[in-house]
């Protein structure tokens, strides 16, 4: 229970840089700091931090946004370029290819569900493909982006970022100290506790110095300083599901043409990305230990990257899951201090996202009520979970039975709430989204019916219009989303007329 004489909170303490913790200080300068309340965030220049989360999804806009940050200088500054969509290679057969594009698909008709139409009208001559009808899928494949044009009526792309992780959190950075946030340097080599209320009281480091605070963000990482080593938070193992547990990353020179997505193609004993940046490639091999040595794993990567290495790979060890609580006490942890899912569908940074807000929604006192914190952990525990149960999917989903892993991941028992839609597809392609989950019903259409999870049947209300009138309003669409995307400047042209790389413009500070 609060006890209400406790009072406001005046001093939040951010443990740890990186993406989290930076994207945690610049969003508090912005709206914590009400000029009596102290940002402080603590790290230390010698300890690494993961830096890979280097592909986004378009809720990304919306805290650029939240915090003030103009897109073009964040672009100059990250080197980021464009992202439609997803590229899923080989995930079913091993020779398919589907895209998981941003934004809606065609349009329904009369109240009905688009992909429902399409289900019954795929086979007819010049219906084609569902991405035919997604802006950003047909964009994407011809290479081609662009912004909405009031002018010509063209509409908004659904789009997201790839960036450089690190420079991003350097960009963070700048605007959190210019907001007022105190960075501290040092390592932090423990936690002091109240031993009344059993919240953390201070951090002390190793030179001997003690930060105290009232709220404490743990971003520590993987160690998870503050949640699971202080407040002893355990953690839930997800590996049982998602068996990938290391990933091996190198940068590469850049590539043309500057492809607007992702590609993820499907190896053996897990999966390789590609990210495309305008000053390098992003790459990595993510794969599961049990399936795959760490030698094997690396040549695999090294043998089939576009470009040169312009770096040694490096090595991530990690589990699938999270802490059974996001928040105890006045800890609350962001990031990998909270838990991990691998990166297939680019959620990492966008669950940081989710933390902040969700926390700024429920911003305590300094008692902390116990409702308030138990609303918080559940609203996260539910978003992670419906992210856990979309990146099953993909492995679960699939024909594949060309190795010990692929074989593993498609007979193996999945969560209820995965199994449950996989039925309700299965049987005439309804899908729901429940609550505030992530992926809405085009993400999950576009993954289910790429990995050719096929309905039985369809809507039977669909029954009711009339096919050919319809099927002819389909291939009017089709053709027009494609005369639309080619209208279109190639995505490395618009890149380098809006925002080229090269730092933080003279205006910006530097």
């Amino acid at each position: 229970m609060t006890n209400p004489n406790l009072g406001p909170i005046r001093k939040v303490v951010i443990v740890g840089g990186g993406t989290a913790g930076w994207m945690a200080a610049a969003a508090a300068a912005r709206y914590l700091d009400d000029g009596q309340r102290q940002i402080v965030l603590v790290e230390s220049d010698a300890i690494g931090t993961v830096g890979v989360g280097e592909a986004t999804i378009p809720p990304i806009l919306g805290f650029n946004q939240l915090i003030g940050v103009d897109e073009r200088e964040f672009i100059r500054a990250t080197g980021a370029t464009f992202k439609l969509g997803i590229e899923f290679v080989g995930w079913d057969t091993g020779t398919d290819a589907y895209m998981h594009a941003f934004g809606a698909y065609g349009r329904d008709i009369q109240g009905l569900a688009f992909h429902q139409i399409w289900l019954k009208l795929r086979d007819r001559d010049g219906i084609g493909g569902l991405d035919a009808y997604t802006p950003s899928a047909v964009a994407a494949y011809l290479g081609r982006f662009g912004l909405a044009d009031p002018a010509s009526g063209r509409a908004q792309l659904g789009y997201a970022y790839h960036f450089d992780a690190g420079l991003y959190a350097a960009f963070l950075r700048r605007r959190a100290e210019a907001g007022g946030v105190r960075r501290i340097e040092g390592r932090i080599t423990n936690a002091e506790r109240d031993p009344d209320t059993g919240h953390v009281r201070a951090v002390r480091l190793d030179d001997g110095r003690s930060v105290e605070g009232d709220l404490f963000i743990d971003c520590s990482g993987f160690r998870s300083l503050l949640l699971g080593e202080t407040m002893g938070v355990p953690f839930e193992d997800w590996s049982h599901w998602l068996p990938c547990d290391r990933a091996i990353a190198v940068p590469t020179e850049p590539t043309a043409p500057l492809l607007p997505y992702t590609r993820a193609t499907a190896r053996p004993a897990g999966w390789q990305w590609r990210i495309p940046l305008q000053h390098r490639t992003g790459n990595g091999h993510v794969y599961a230990s049990a399936h795959m040595s760490d030698d094997a794993a690396a040549a695999l990567l090294l043998a089939n990257l576009d470009s040169k290495p312009t770096a040694d790979p490096r090595q991530l060890r990690f589990k699938a899951g999270r802490r059974a609580k996001m928040w105890e006490g006045n800890v609350v942890a962001l990031g990998l201090a909270g838990g991990f899912l691998e990166p297939l569908e680019s959620t990492s940074i966008h669950l940081i996202q989710t933390g902040i807000s969700k926390l700024f929604a429920l911003f305590p006192d300094r008692g902390v009520a116990a409702v308030e914190r138990d609303e918080y952990n559940r609203l996260m525990g539910d978003a992670y979970t419906s992210v856990r149960d979309f990146i099953i999917l993909h492995y679960h989903a699939t024909r594949r039975d060309d190795s010990p892993f692929w074989r593993h991941v498609r007979t193996m028992p999945v969560p209820d709430s995965l199994a449950r839609k996989l039925a309700l597809f299965r049987e005439k392609g309804r899908i729901f989204r429940y609550d505030d989950e992530l992926f809405g019903i085009p993400s999950w259409v576009q993954v289910l019916l790429g990995q050719n999870v096929m309905p039985v049947g369809y809507d039977p209300i669909v029954d009711a219009l009339d096919a050919d009138r319809v099927a002819d309003a389909l291939r009017q669409m089709r053709a027009m989303t494609l005369r639309a995307s080619e209208t279109l400047p190639t995505h490395a042209a618009f890149v380098a007329r809006y925002a080229p790389f090269g730092g933080l413009p003279p205006s910006a500070g530097r």
